[in-house]
């Protein structure tokens, strides 16, 4: 064991991330006194305006927007008991093929050796054993998405810091009742995710491809809230519509591909921080 806390960081791009896809191992990990950091890339400003407004159309005001997703993120942040929360406050770029993916200051249009240098200071300052971000294709082909994965990479090249690196994945064998979920909730992955008239994505991995299963069951109520945290981005929050308790059967495994280890734990791993305790 450690003489210091063991620190997990995750890397996220927009506000809402960090509940959907890891809030019940921020939880988990808190709640057994690891230390908890999470850094979000963009500000947020191409989600919905109040009243579900939509970038583009009249009346979103991105600078508002962006106000209250800070807000909404750190109420998810407080719902998580994440021990620090750094936003690097690029400009959220939209989805792919958006007019947004090319404004000066948008997150997709940065330089990765800039941000990559900002993010290698927050790893220096606080020497994660375990990092967690996405995978090449950002999970889902989201921009942003894609281009922390990049900045993440490059960042962990540059420091030699983390123990261990993850990226985020679902199993193929859930997958089919994922679909089914959103078919009950009347909601396609074009709709959901892509933008629409996009095709739906490539998403997950096969079970036997998926290095690490961390059981979060316990902390459902506390991803389910996280995510209510976000209350403007109705479309994100979709899943809230199944009621706590099938939202955590739903939500309650999280699924992680294991591509960086000096510990040598064994695979599968049902802990992100075996071989470190």
């Amino acid at each position: 064991m450690a003489d210091r806390s063991l620190t997990l960081m995750a890397v996220h791009a927009h506000p809402d991330d960090e509940a959907s896809s890891t809030g019940g191992v921020l939880a988990r990990y808190a709640d057994e006194g690891i230390t908890t950091v999470l850094v979000t890339c963009t500000d947020g400003r191409c989600g919905d305006g109040p009243g579900g407004v939509k970038p583009g159309d009249p009346g979103h005001d991105p600078l508002a927007v962006t106000a209250l997703r800070r807000a909404e993120l750190e109420a998810a942040c407080a719902t998580l008991k994440v021990t620090h929360l750094e936003m690097l406050d690029y400009a959220d770029s939209g989805m792919m093929g958006w007019p947004t993916n090319d404004a000066p200051d948008s997150f997709w249009r940065t330089p990765v050796p800039e941000a990559a240098e900002r993010l290698a200071e927050l790893i220096r300052r606080y020497e994660p054993d375990v990092i967690v971000t996405y995978d090449e294709n950002g999970f889902y082909g989201h921009p942003d998405h894609i281009q922390a994965h990049r900045v993440t990479m490059e960042a962990v090249a540059r420091t030699d810091i983390p123990a261990k690196v993850y990226w985020t994945t679902a199993p193929h064998s859930g997958m089919a009742e994922f679909g089914k979920v959103l078919r009950e909730l009347g909601v396609g992955w074009e709709e959901a995710e892509v933008g629409e008239g996009a095709a739906p994505p490539e998403i997950g991995l096969p079970d036997d491809e998926i290095s690490t299963w961390v059981d979060t069951r316990a902390y459902g109520g506390q991803k389910f809230d996280a995510l209510a945290a976000h209350a403007s981005q109705a479309e994100n929050t979709m899943f809230l519509r199944l009621g706590r308790e099938r939202f955590t059967e739903l939500m309650g495994i999280e699924t992680f591909v294991r591509v960086h280890d000096r510990t040598g734990a064994p695979l599968p791993e049902d802990d992100l921080f075996a071989g470190l305790r």
